[in-house]
């Protein structure tokens, strides 16, 4: 038998870091590309794999009645190792899976460092690969160095489409008050590794929101530089100072609403906002503010952020930050396995492929790293059912976008996984008398039988694939 010719991944985040272990799993060798520590990035502070530079939330783990969790449950299926290692590395969240970010990407570094299959390569790829490499997998995500995204521009002739992304603060959990601060989960929901007290409540009086919304909106923000002044910000991370200006209840009701939490402290006053902190590491030391992306110079930052009551002595272990993400035209210049349809031997995956989320894009690494994987093993690459998050996902990337005769295939915007992705049920949720539902029911029902249906359809396209479910 002749020596298989190894994969070459670029970039060790999630979506390269999920694409190089699906691919060894496989028993294809494979060559993990990652620059840090050589050289490093705006976002990044460590020389881990996969390494989280946002929130530690992958979001809710419910795979009956919501998307984001049936991709949860999907990934888990086909043996992901970003899941397998969040799981490991969870900590309290409500109905959400978090983990202890430095835990995670030292465990997912440590399964693929020592993979027998898999070589890690420290150092830039700085240009299009060479002609050598014959199947490559484009992981770079949202901080592609300058060097190799303009070299990916003058290969597919294309302007890259580009959007900010912002980060939130983190807190030190000891400077916190929590005299006026408490526990609780919105409804009390107990999520996994939770107890229904998972989130740290922080309430304001409509005088102390109002006098905090001014002073978003009046407080020294980062600049932009001329080139970034007409890149638009992805709609689900919003900085909050963006939303103030939006409007002044944007923030009431989005990540402050003060529905589902009750002041233990004076119960029959309902706060008119409420900030809420999610555990952030497995200790339990740090918190970070939910929602709470900003572009807030450092010194406004903190002091702004000091009005919120509990928080008036917060001291924090990082504060919030700002960077340009930059993603493909994919459903112009991909093909449906995520091949660049210029060459087909480059391949991307991740947030440079217009998915948004820590876990769509490991998720499209996975799926990307299962598409090489059986190419070069000469297996028939079976297309994913729409009909499952996955398949969901990649058609939106690759073809599920809207086109409109002013904008044409420049309408591609990125995405979160959504049950708006999934093809239309062909029949009527009802009752078990058969009745019609009608609001909250109707909708409940709707999703769980899109996430029955996806279960069932994974299933069968598994039954028909040639590489494993989940790999030992």
């Amino acid at each position: 038998m002749s020596k298989i010719e190894p994969i070459h991944v670029i970039g060790g985040g999630l979506a390269g870091s999920e694409a190089t272990w699906q691919i060894a799993q496989a028993g294809v060798p494979v060559i993990l590309h990652e620059m840090r520590p050589v050289r490093g990035t705006d976002a990044h502070k460590t020389q881990g794999l996969a390494e989280l530079v946002c929130s530690n939330s992958f979001r809710s783990d419910d795979a009956e009645t919501n998307a984001v969790g049936l991709l949860h449950q999907e990934m888990r299926t086909l043996g992901s190792l970003i899941m397998a290692k969040g799981d490991a590395n969870q900590v309290p969240a409500g109905g959400a899976l978090a983990v202890d970010r430095d835990g995670f990407s030292d465990a997912v570094t440590a399964a693929l460092e020592a993979h027998p299959l898999v070589t890690i390569e420290r150092g830039e790829i700085a240009s299009i690969p060479p002609e050598e490499w014959s199947s490559v997998i484009i992981a770079t995500g949202p901080l592609t160095s300058p060097a190799l995204a303009e070299a990916i521009l003058k290969l597919t002739g294309e302007t890259s489409l580009a959007f900010f992304d912002a980060i939130a603060p983190i807190v030190y959990r000891e400077s916190i008050n929590m005299d006026i601060a408490w526990f609780q989960s919105r409804y009390d929901k107990v999520g996994p590794g939770g107890t229904g007290k998972d989130y740290i409540n922080c309430p304001m009086t409509k005088e102390q929101y109002d006098a905090f919304i001014d002073a978003l909106i009046a407080g020294d923000k980062t600049e932009f530089k001329e080139w970034e002044a007409n890149t638009p910000y992805f709609d689900g991370c919003l900085p909050i100072e963006v939303m103030a200006e939006r409007g002044r209840e944007t923030l009431r009701h989005g990540p402050m609403k003060p529905v589902g939490l009750t002041n233990p402290r004076d119960p029959d006053v309902k706060p008119y906002a409420i900030v809420q902190l999610r555990q952030d590491n497995a200790l339990g030391t740090l918190f970070n503010m939910v929602g709470f992306q900003t572009k807030l110079k450092y010194g406004a930052q903190g002091d702004i952020i000091r009005m919120i009551p509990g928080l008036e002595n917060a001291e924090f272990a990082r504060l919030g930050g700002i960077h340009r993400n930059t993603y493909l035209n994919s459903p112009k210049l991909l093909d449906p396995t995520l091949r660049l349809k210029a060459m087909p031997r480059l391949r991307f995956a991740g947030q440079i492929t217009g998915c948004e989320g820590y876990v769509e894009s490991a998720a499209v690494g996975l799926m990307t790293g299962r598409f090489a994987a059986a190419e070069r093993l000469g297996h028939p690459i079976q297309p994913l059912p729409h009909t499952t998050a996955l398949g969901a996902l990649i058609n939106h990337i690759t073809g599920g976008h809207i086109e409109t005769i002013d904008e044409g295939p420049r309408s591609f915007q990125p995405m979160n996984v959504n049950f708006g992705l999934f093809p239309p049920l062909d029949a009527t949720p009802k009752s078990e008398d058969g009745k019609r539902l009608r609001g909250s029911a109707k909708s409940m029902a709707k999703k769980k039988m899109l996430t029955d249906r996806a279960r069932v359809d994974l299933a069968a396209w598994l039954s028909a694939a040639s590489l494993p479910a989940a790999a030992e």
